[in-house]
């Protein structure tokens, strides 16, 4: 034997790095929500410089007074001390709304809710190796599925038999075989396999294997075959073991008292037929297959018709001669695949999973593709895509809605783009197509989500924006380059990932719809009263409390809100679709501009309504400014209801099973009572009677009926970014048009 390569340089080195390679590219999630915080941040800054250059300027200009009416800054007068003191002032209050825009909590509300997700997707079947992918499942627009072990149950029987031209019923029927087959059949199923036929403690007969191993030779078990004596009747000469590609696996074997070789092959029924030249009868002779081989095709395209997996077994004489004796050549030695004689043909059932054809029509009813890649008969595949629902009655069945692997892989990259869409079958698949069409789906912008479970799978898996490996199945190379893993090997439980996926991406929305109406309110509130009068109504202490609302609680709150059906009502997101949706846009605004309207009043005209005109001054500032405050959080708090169904008309639908939910709310409202009642002096507030509670409250307790109003707001379908983006476009394009001209 000759070494032509090591390390990176094997077929297996090359595998190994390219699953290894991380490519750090961005989850769809991630590339909006860096967009939405980058958009946030420069507002926030801009607006915090624009107060900071307001409030300065009136500083210095000696338009700012202080609580009791005097002027602030006086030139001349004012000690270099004050004037500090007041600069200072100023600059933390432009810092104060930099720290309330900036949305430091999102990254807190995106961790808490994977992390969530990633807890209770554990109770569904599915481990998440990495927390991203729970998210990305919620976007996906496809799926691409094995189907044995995934779709159906993995527990294959042999459920028909062919030998010569006649069908053999029932297919274990031993007495039905001439006494040459059933002696080639026995040597053929002992010798050319990868499984084993063993006693077990309790004296019965086990089989061991992959599936379709362990079908044929418990086949071979009932037609009555000897396994340990026929194995031991002959030597092994040579082994040409199955792969993926020849879809059949060989070898050569000698009798221990004849010189004669015998050459058995496996596999995929209609690859092994082309390569039979004759068939041996019910009589045990020798016939030309040439005037029967439509026979055989139309036998294995009726059995393939019913969704069995159709393998046959052929064998030929090889002279002694013709074997290489040397050690070194007999290693290099290629089995002849020609000239073969048919023995048999066995059809294998792998029913459909349970629930299936639900979970597909799921699938299909939330927007996402379910297209079927495997290794079986165009025909089987057909067949069992028809069973599982991924085929209806009167779909196509051309071209290229159901294709080979092959024919795929000879496409040019245009051609597979035309097509690849339209696939939902893809059959005689190797690994490499499974890897192409992946590859092209992404280039389309699809998001795609691959199941996968052996090591040649690794590609695809980590190809794929989501890799699903099998935990039964699957292969330690094929879990590794995986995303998450499916501990019951279940379609059905993909079909739970896609709903928790789409349930963190709905929980982040619903953050950040209560973040962005909390940030548009207090920027507005501030600036109008920092530009108009000199002073904000919300202190430093005041906005960091509002913060840690928003962010730490809001985020706990509604990170945690469960599924829901409704979410595989709507269609997927994909890459393209925009974090804030218009529904988002159209409550936000709703909300904010309702609190900016009422805190703005309360603010210049809070005296006059609350009747404190005769009161001191000083007083009457504090106690407008502590309502001011008092207001604005319960606003919050009530709009964090709200925030729970940016779209359902009831809010408080499943309410009482978030426990965590309801026990943040009630915390933020105890908290907010010991902070106007006992912690005056730090938050800049004083106590409220029973009255004014009862007015902020009833400020408060309004945006529950104006959110259900808003939503008989219609809104239009195109997202506002595009609204806006599309004459920017319009302008770039007519000012190149002009350049080029």
């Amino acid at each position: 034997m000759l070494v032509t390569g090591v390390g990176i340089n094997t077929e297996w080195g090359l595998l190994m790095a390219s699953i290894s390679e991380d490519t750090g590219e961005e989850t769809p999630l991630q590339v909006r929500l860096n967009g939405v915080a980058t958009f946030i941040g420069i507002v926030g800054l801009s607006v915090a410089l624009s107060v900071l250059v307001v409030l300065l300027a009136r500083f210095f200009t000696g338009t700012s007074k202080n609580p009791d009416g005097s002027v602030q800054f006086v030139r001349g007068k004012t000690t270099v001390g004050q004037t500090v003191d007041g600069v200072i002032h100023i600059i933390t209050a432009a810092v104060t709304i930099v720290v309330v825009a900036v949305p430091e909590g999102l990254p807190l509300a995106v961790t808490l809710t994977l992390a969530y997700s990633m807890k209770k997707m554990m109770a569904d079947k599915a481990l998440v190796r990495r927390l991203s992918a729970c998210e990305t499942m919620g976007s996906a627009t496809t799926i691409c599925s094995d189907k044995t072990g995934t779709l159906t149950l993995n527990q294959m029987t042999v459920v028909e038999a062919y030998v010569g031209k006649n069908k053999i019923n029932p297919p274990d029927d031993g007495a039905q075989f001439h006494v040459t087959i059933s002696s080639l059949l026995d040597e053929g199923l002992a010798q050319n396999t990868a499984g084993s036929v063993f006693l077990s403690k309790d004296g019965g007969v086990e089989v061991s294997g992959s599936p379709t191993e362990k079908a044929i030779l418990q086949w071979g078990v009932k037609l009555g075959m000897k396994f340990d004596i026929v194995k031991s009747e002959s030597i092994v000469l040579h082994v040409s073991p199955f792969n993926s590609t020849k879809k059949r696996g060989g070898v050569a074997v000698r009798g221990r008292t004849a010189s004669n070789v015998h050459i058995h092959w496996k596999g995929a029924a209609e690859i092994i037929l082309a390569s039979c030249s004759r068939y041996i009868d019910a009589n045990g002779s020798l016939q030309s297959i040439d005037r029967d081989k439509e026979f055989f095709k139309d036998a294995i395209d009726n059995m393939a018709a019913k969704s069995l997996r159709c393998v046959a077994l052929a064998y030929r004489m090889c002279e002694a001669a013709e074997v290489p004796t040397d050690e070194e050549q007999l290693a290099q030695w290629t089995l002849p695949e020609d000239d073969l004689v048919l023995l048999a043909i066995v059809g294998i059932k792998d029913p459909c999973r349970p629930g299936v054809k639900e979970a597909v029509e799921l699938c299909t009813h939330a927007g996402v593709k379910v297209r079927m890649v495997t290794g079986d008969n165009i025909q089987t595949a057909k067949a069992i895509a028809l069973e599982c629902g991924i085929l209806s009655a009167d779909s196509d069945t051309s071209e290229p809605y159901v294709i080979e692997g092959k024919k795929f892989r000879e496409l040019s990259d245009k051609e597979r783009e035309h097509v690849a869409k339209k696939i939902s079958v893809m059959g005689r698949s190797s690994p490499t197509d499974k890897l192409l069409l992946v590859q092209t789906l992404r280039k389309q912008g699809e998001v795609v989500a691959v199941t996968g479970d052996g090591t040649n799978d690794a590609p695809a898996l980590h190809e794929a924006d989501i890799g699903l490996s099998m935990g039964i199945q699957g292969t330690e190379v094929a879990k590794e380059s995986s995303d998450i893993i499916i501990l019951d090997d279940n379609f059905a439980s993909v079909v739970k990932v896609v709903r928790w996926g789409r349930s963190v991406y709905a929980n982040i929305q619903k953050f950040i719809q209560f973040q962005l109406t909390v940030n548009v309110a207090a920027l507005v509130i501030n600036v109008v009263a920092a530009v108009s009068s000199g002073d904000v109504p919300l202190n430093t202490v005041q906005l960091l409390w509002v913060n840690l609302i928003m962010d730490t609680l809001g985020a706990l709150a509604l990170a945690t809100e469960p599924p829901t059906n409704h979410l595989m009502d709507r269609p997927p997101v994909g890459r393209r679709e925009p974090l804030v949706t218009n529904i988002m846009w159209r409550n936000l605004v709703i909300q904010a501009v309702y609190q900016v309207a009422v805190l703005l009043v309360l603010n210049f005209y809070g005296i006059t309504i609350l009747d404190l005109s005769d009161d001191k001054k000083e007083h009457a500032n504090m106690v407008k400014n502590t309502i001011v405050f008092n207001t604005f959080v319960l606003c919050q708090i009530f709009n964090e209801f709200n925030a729970r169904e940016p779209e359902a008309i009831n809010v408080f639908t499943g309410v009482t099973k978030n426990n965590l939910f309801t026990g943040i709310v009630g915390t933020t409202f105890i908290l907010q009572i010991i902070i106007i009642n006992f912690l005056g002096k730090f938050a800049s507030t004083v106590k409220l009677d029973f009255q004014q509670w009862i007015i902020c409250l009833a400020i408060g307790i309004v945006s529950w009926p104006l959110a259900v109003a808003g939503k008989f707001i219609p809104v239009p379908k195109i997202p506002l970014a595009k609204v806006f983006i599309k004459p920017y476009q319009r302008c770039i394009a007519a000012r190149n048009a002009r350049n080029s001209s």
